[in-house]
């Protein structure tokens, strides 16, 4: 459970690092090749912060102290009806489908890199928009836009 918290916390912490420097850093400001370099690994650690470690910990803290095996029965369907625990193991009826808890620690984890996928894509949005100014549309007195600036 440590190990995931505090992986999570690292990779929070890197990207408001990462949004902190960009929020400093005006675009367009040449990039020395130390500083290239720095972002560069820090990125990179980053990248395998949210991809390699905070899913393997999850996986961890699952099996080791929430004890998510696959012989532990979360829910079961079948024609004879739904039945939840380890009861489901002798319902009857055709079309049985039993779903476990490693299924479920396994959705958490792909939810994870989903998650941290989209953030990514987000995240470059954000610094590549970071210090725009919105356009303002001149208008004349009138309240309609210039045609000619």
């Amino acid at each position: 459970m440590v190990a995931f918290v505090v992986s999570f916390l690292v990779l929070i912490v890197g990207i408001a690092l990462c949004l902190a420097v960009g929020a400093k850093r005006p675009p367009g400001t040449p990039v020395t090749w130390g500083e290239a370099f720095v972002g560069g690994t820090v990125v990179f650690g980053l990248m395998i912060v949210a991809y390699g470690i905070v899913p393997h910990q999850w996986l961890t803290f699952a099996d080791t102290d929430l004890l998510w095996r696959a012989d532990r029965i979360v829910l079961g369907i079948s024609s004879a009806g739904v039945v939840m625990g380890q009861d489901a193991n002798l319902m009857r009826g055709s079309g049985r489908i039993l779903i476990n808890y490693q299924a479920i620690r396994d959705i958490i984890a792909a939810v994870l890199y989903i998650v941290f996928l989209a953030g990514q894509v987000w995240l470059w949005s954000v610094w590549q928009k970071r210090g725009r100014k919105p356009a303002v549309e001149k208008s004349s007195a009138f309240g309609r836009p210039v045609a000619k600036a």
